[in-house]
């Protein structure tokens, strides 16, 4: 999970947050690639374009993939209007509608942007909304991230982008253990992390991606015959596994040579390579072109400010 995070390049924006009373209503544009929230106190309503409307109450938190259009509202029936328009009256962090009251939704959401190269690692795997309940083993910790969160976005103090960022992406982290735990395991690396033996064999590989795995040490280390052990991890991730292990490198290459962190002979050896000329055959070959063509792409990217 830290390895996809880390190549995801992740980038945090935390709206204001709002507090509403009454009949009220908002509508959401669709984003890439992660919206957030959850609910310090009251209840609202979450209308899902092409699913049934969801309530929502103090302490649940929410997280949709890819959303398309989606509402808020304190009724299934309010009016909305777009949010866009309301968080443009933000004054110190919050957005208000209504009177100010103790009885008043109390709601903090964000969104999180991912390198559009290496977004599909998590983007495809998430359904366009978790819901992890107050009640859930999960939902006390992160009703008090969420808080958390809330409170740094209303006060002006030192460092508060910095929190808001780090908190999110801890928020994020505890929102992925909570969904790869429920009944309805996700597919692809997310959900095999629960299964002891397809599981012990990711975390091997991610330790490790310069050695030169075999099937048959992935499998041993799975406590698996090879034919078993390749047939439950098509089953789990959805590709072979040594196909898995050459996207894996394949990723990190385009995200070293995005950056220019590496040379193409050191990247080789840290993804597992005996020569250079092997590498390059592989990147091509996954990529589309050659690794010192895919560096001069990007640098120029980077050149123009793209």
């Amino acid at each position: 999970m830290a390895d996809a995070i880390g190549l995801l390049r992740p980038r945090t924006v935390i709206g204001p947050s709002l507090r509403a009373v009454g009949e009220w209503a908002l509508s959401f544009d669709p984003f890439l690639h992660v919206r957030i929230g959850g609910l310090v106190r009251g209840t609202c309503w979450l209308i899902l374009e092409g699913r049934e409307p969801v309530l929502l109450q103090a302490g649940d938190t929410f997280m949709l993939g890819n959303p398309p259009p989606y509402v808020l509202a304190s009724t299934p029936g309010a009016r909305p209007r777009p949010a866009a328009q309301v968080w443009a009256g933000v004054e110190d962090g919050l957005v208000r509608i209504g009177p100010e009251s103790e009885d008043d939704l109390y709601l903090c959401v964000g969104h999180i942007a991912f390198d559009d190269g290496n977004a599909a690692l998590l983007t495809d795997l998430l359904p366009p909304l978790v819901i992890v309940r107050a009640a859930d083993p999960h939902g006390l910790r992160l009703a008090q991230l969420i808080d958390h969160l809330a409170t740094e976005v209303g006060i002006a103090a030192a460092g508060g982008p910095l929190v808001q960022n780090h908190l999110a992406q801890v928020l994020l982290v505890h929102m992925l253990r909570a969904h790869a735990g429920q009944t309805d395991w996700p597919c692809g690396w997310l959900g095999a992390l629960n299964d002891d033996g397809i599981g012990a064999a990711l975390r091997a590989v991610h330790a490790d991606m310069a050695h030169s795995w075999s099937l048959q040490e992935l499998a041993e280390i799975s406590h698996m015959s090879r034919s078993a052990f390749a047939q439950a991890f098509k089953s789990h991730v959805g590709v072979p596994p040594l196909e898995y292990l050459i996207q894996w490198r394949m990723n990190l290459a385009r995200d070293a040579l995005a950056r220019d962190t590496l040379s193409i002979s050191e990247l080789a050896r840290a993804t597992g390579y005996q020569s250079e000329s092997a590498f390059s055959t592989a990147f091509r070959r996954v990529v589309g072109s050659s690794p010192a063509k895919f560096r001069a792409q990007a640098r120029l990217s980077v050149a123009h400010g793209r």
